[in-house]
């Protein structure tokens, strides 16, 4: 019997799904998989219908019936705004505000009574079967790829739902209501640093999801649906979990709502917040200063990629350049320090816990932001060059002016190199100390002063940058030294001697287009305690002038530039037959090199800036305890390993970790 059964069954399954497959032949997996949401609405829709009805029989409450007569006629005109108007927006947006709106009902009106009634238990059987649909429907969306993840904070479908909710805790006690509003607001923090993928999110979810049940609805100390409860929480967290790990969007993407939207408005919310907050703890205060410093710098950054029209691809090198790293490295550690303050703090009061439950997550949102830019975003970028056009040179190792027949072609190529150097400059927004051009030659002293003054150079907020940039093209003698003008030479070991006394912590590189880069690119390799790298080029001997030009000085920079500087390029530095080719070296504890971080010069320059100065203490303290590492050991271990990697087996092409990479043919 049991076999005629199944046989039966599954044979009219397999009719029915090939007349489906006959009658709508493009149906796809993904069609079937949006049924599954349609479902899950239906079924939502039949348990808060028997809900409520169970609701109005038990009481006899007329406002219950007119509730349910109101829900059933938006219903008609969505659909009908559906159907026939072509008007799915605002059809699914009176769907969408219904289902909070009623959820909320079902939830805040509950007795016990209504726990034996038999249409309740069916209701609240069919809530948790459309959670489940719901969920396995968004899932499946995810895994077979016909979610399409745009940058957005709340969904317009996220926003009315939370909006019906709150509108239903009307039914309550004003101070009740209130609370429950505010935990609305919590709840959507909550939701958008899921989505942002903040780094305490997951966290900030749990400690929701358990002072929620454990402390806010014991101190409304009303009786609610836990059924309809956990069906709202969960049809809204839903989608923004699963975000979490299947969202690709970068880090820019996922922020680009707040780091494109217009912020002048910010010039007045955040004084009124002051205001309202002034019983708030220094810890506080230094978080609202903190976040007015990110807007004003932001807000430079916006201004600076609207005029370049580069739109968000360029936002992430303009902050870059702007110093946003090494700002948001110092406020990552102090508004971690705030939320901390905000954990500690412990109240029994259910207005007092929405609140709670709505700072702790905008905080863990500004900590999340601060953290992925400052490990994210590159660092500051300051560049010279010297570019002295001159081919020969007297025994004496003086330069000397060329033949009068090519002058011109000398001034067209350095010209072009000049161009070119600026063009590299520019597009990876490397700020530009200046850009020497001299056909008579340099004297020592001048490119003393010039190089000294280039390496003391500070960013706008105090500390150095990251990284220095020399560009050389001119004549050198056999050993690699640059030759200038009075017979003077400039050494390799000179140059490193100023950058010694200057600094020890930025990284510095020279680019050089000359003849006689190789012994300077081969010194490098064996320069110890500084973070040194070099770029070099060889340009080949040809035998028959007549058939192949020779490569000249300005080559190899055209080359490199359009290599850095175009996505598209098609050149490949690994031929053999190459007039040009590239050779790189970097000193022994490159490897051990890491983007400016924050000295305590650093937080004095940064605390005198944005702080008053009765803050100083708790900045201090805040800014000590963020900067402990716990797992230095674990650090120490790796450092080796890439000391070794990089040393042993250096890449065809190194990435600088500033946009520009360094070649090897």
């Amino acid at each position: 019997m049991c076999r005629f059964l199944r046989y039966c069954v599954s044979h009219c399954l397999h009719a029915a799904m090939t007349r489906l497959e006959e009658i709508n032949g493009d149906v796809n997996v993904w069609s079937s998989v949006g049924w599954l949401g349609y479902l899950s609405s239906l079924n939502l829709l039949v348990a808060l219908s028997l809900g409520l009805y169970a609701r109005w029989e038990r009481t006899a409450e007329s406002t219950l019936l007119v509730i349910f007569i109101l829900a059933l006629f938006v219903i008609g005109i969505a659909s009908i705004l559906y159907y026939y108007f072509n008007m799915e927006r605002v059809s699914l947006s009176l769907i969408h505000l219904l289902f909070g709106f009623l959820l909320g009902l079902l939830c805040f009106l509950n007795s016990p009574a209504l726990e034996s009634d038999m249409k309740e238990q069916v209701a609240n059987y069919m809530l948790l079967a459309s959670v489940a649909l719901r969920t396995m429907w968004a899932l499946l969306e995810r895994l077979l790829g016909c979610t399409r993840y745009r940058p957005a904070f709340l969904t317009s479908a996220e926003r009315l739902e939370l909006a019906g909710f709150a509108a239903a805790s009307t039914a309550l006690l004003i101070q009740k209501s209130l609370s429950v509003m505010v935990l609305m607001v919590a709840l959507a923090t909550v939701m958008v640093a899921l989505r942002m993928k903040a780094v305490l999110a997951l966290a900030n979810l749990v400690c929701f999801a358990v002072i929620t049940a454990v402390l806010f609805f014991k101190s409304l100390d009303i009786t609610t649906n836990p059924f309809a409860l956990a069906c709202f929480f969960s049809q809204l967290i839903c989608d923004p979990l699963l975000d979490v790990y299947f969202s690709g969007l970068s880090v820019t993407e996922r922020w680009q709502p707040f780091l494109l939207t217009n912020l002048n408005h910010w010039y007045f919310m955040i004084p009124a917040f002051v205001v309202g907050s002034l019983f708030w703890s220094i810890s506080h205060m230094v978080f609202v200063i903190t976040v007015w410093g990110f807007h004003t710098k932001l807000s430079d950054c916006q201004r600076l990629c609207l005029s370049q029209g580069t739109g968000v691809s360029g936002l992430d090198k303009i902050m870059a350049s702007k110093g946003m790293r090494h700002f948001c490295l110092i406020s990552e550690r102090l508004v971690l320090f705030t939320l901390v303050s905000t954990v500690c703090i412990a109240a029994s009061s259910s207005t007092f816990v929405s609140m709670f439950l709505l700072v702790l997550p905008l905080e863990s949102l500004f900590h999340g932001i601060f953290h992925e830019l400052g490990n994210s975003l590159g660092g500051t970028c300051v560049g010279y060059a010297v570019v002295i056009p001159t081919n020969y040179c007297s025994p004496d190792g003086q330069p000397m002016l060329l033949p009068p027949g090519q002058v011109q072609d000398l001034n067209k190529r350095s010209t072009g190199m000049l161009n070119n150097v600026q063009r590299f400059f520019a597009h990876h927004l490397i700020e530009t100390f200046g850009c020497d051009y001299s056909t008579s030659g340099v004297t020592l002293e001048a490119l003393q002063a010039k190089i000294k003054s280039f390496l003391d150079l500070r960013t706008t907020d105090g500390p150095r940058h990251d990284t220095y940039v020399i560009f050389y093209s001119g004549h050198t003698q056999r050993t690699g030294e640059w030759a200038l003008a009075g017979g003077a030479a400039l050494r390799l070991d000179k140059i490193l001697e100023w950058w010694r006394e200057k600094n020890k912590i930025s990284s510095i590189m020279r680019v050089l287009d000359c003849h006689n880069s190789l012994p300077w690119v081969k010194a490098i390799g064996k320069v110890e305690g500084l973070y040194v790298a070099i770029q070099g080029a060889t340009l080949a001997r040809v035998t028959d002038v007549e058939l192949q030009d020779p490569p000249q000085l300005g080559d190899f920079t055209a080359e490199w530039v359009e290599y850095n500087c175009n996505s598209n390029s098609s050149i490949q530095w690994s031929g053999r037959s190459r007039a040009v080719s590239a050779t790189y070296s970097i000193s022994k504890h490159w490897s051990d090199y890491t983007l400016h971080l924050p000295t305590g010069s650093d937080v004095t320059t940064h605390w005198q800036m944005y702080f008053p100065r009765m803050t100083y203490p708790l900045v201090y303290l805040a800014l000590w305890c963020g900067g402990l590492n716990l797992l230095w050991i674990c650090s120490v271990c790796l450092k080796c390993l890439k000391r070794i990697k990089l040393n042993w087996f250096p890449p065809a092409v190194l990435d600088t970790g500033q946009g520009f990479k360094l070649v090897r043919s």
